[in-house]
């Protein structure tokens, strides 16, 4: 038993996180802690909300990547998929560090003190060396990247997965999906964060990452491994009310020790790494784990459907991604200078990067084909092939949904 067909859930799954990304992103200048540009009060409310967001919004895009990576590698060698995903990831990611991250470090540098033109300052982000001591960043599209490397690393992994003799490993892996034995996919990637994510912080700069690669890793994996499977995506639906209860009661244990201050970073002083740390820390993990799997599970039962306009936002959703936090950014800049409420600078900020981010994609990228390529896309010529799998109508060639994405 194996899925062949691409499943609509995923797509508005993987909708759904990038729209929580703008969200995320456009909070990002009123709460607590360092960013690009910051406004000079913060609001504790948007503060527990991106801390609530920032658990799974990066695990869910790496769990649906995973699935994503499954339908590209359907018919394709390794190195096929590897050349593929070379053109649709690293050429994005060097468009995005050439032209669409500068503006996003000259507006902190300018906030900084800086006085030069954009002009003036563009050559530097080649001489002063990576950011944040120079200027030269992948900013928020480290996705990409360790995407890119994820791909390229598992690509045998993947290839022998969906070979005859990985379909039989897959199919003893059954056993999982009777019950709540599902939940033990988590131990790898609970196990990474408790023991190490303390001791090496997010870097989101690839060769120091030491924690959180691995940890980003095992969503992927889980991903791919799930949809090769489908019984295992049957028990994530089966258990939806389990995996909320799971993310539901840590997220409050954890707000609960935070507001509190009864965190090991509170109560241990002078502070040290002992079994509360570690415990914490494997909360923290469950708590993502449980929010990712929920949203799956729920995603499944309830989203399921494919209407006429995902083919558009299918489609929009890569460029979107590269394109939103700059957009933040330069208009952030400017917001937060102005008087108004924070609530107001915030709604004006989601609103106004939604409507020019999807107008640069819909007026700029989408009809050129050359725009097209430096953003990961399919050709518009694109032939989509539709079929019907159990009475739902689905997209099944995962060259033109699948790869269009990240």
């Amino acid at each position: 038993m194996q899925t062949s067909s691409r499943q609509a859930y995923l797509d508005w799954l993987r909708i759904m996180a990038i729209i929580g990304v703008l969200f995320f992103h456009s909070a990002m200048p009123f709460v607590e802690g360092e960013w690009h540009i910051k406004n000079q009060e913060t609001s504790p409310v948007l503060t527990e909300f991106t801390n609530w967001l920032h658990r799974f919004r990066m695990p869910l895009l790496f769990f649906i990547s995973g699935t994503v990576s499954y339908f590209m590698m359907q018919k394709r060698t390794s190195g096929g998929f590897i050349a593929l995903r070379f053109r649709r990831l690293f050429i994005p990611l060097l468009l995005g560090m050439l032209v669409i991250v500068p503006p996003q470090v000259y507006m902190e540098r300018v906030s900084q003190g800086y006085r030069g033109s954009f002009w003036d300052f563009y050559p530097s982000i080649f001489t002063h060396g990576p950011y944040p001591k120079g200027n030269m960043s992948w900013h928020h599209l480290w996705f990409i990247m360790y995407l890119l490397v994820y791909d390229i690393i598992c690509a045998p992994l993947f290839a022998w997965l969906i070979s005859a003799k990985g379909k039989l490993f897959l199919q003893k892996l059954s056993w999982l999906a009777k019950g709540k034995r599902v939940y033990l996919l988590m131990i790898p990637g609970v196990m990474i964060f408790a023991f190490f994510a303390e001791r090496f912080p997010e870097t989101n700069n690839l060769v120091q990452d030491y924690a959180y690669l691995p940890y980003w890793l095992c969503f992927l994996l889980a991903g791919f491994i799930c949809i090769a499977w489908p019984g295992l995506m049957d028990s994530l639906e089966r258990n939806r009310r389990s995996s909320f209860t799971a993310a539901f009661a840590t997220l409050l244990v954890l707000s609960y020790l935070r507001w509190n201050k009864q965190t090991p970073w509170d109560i241990i002083i002078p502070y040290r790494i002992d079994w509360r740390t570690y415990a914490y820390m494997a909360i923290s993990a469950i708590c993502a784990w449980g929010w990712v799997l929920t949203a799956v599970g729920y995603g499944k039962r309830y989203l399921n459907r494919k209407f006429r306009i995902m083919d558009y936002l299918n489609q929009a959703v890569y460029p979107f991604y590269i394109l939103h936090q700059t957009v933040i950014v330069i208009i952030g800049y400017y917001v937060v200078r102005t008087t108004d409420v924070i609530a107001m600078k915030y709604i004006f900020t989601v609103i106004l990067t939604f409507i020019i981010s999807v107008s640069i994609y819909h007026l700029f990228i989408r009809p050129f084909a050359w725009a097209r390529f430096l953003f990961g896309m399919k050709g518009a010529g694109a032939k989509e092939i539709i079929v019907r799998e159990k009475s739902e109508t689905v997209i099944a060639e995962p060259e033109i949904v699948a790869a269009i994405n990240m």
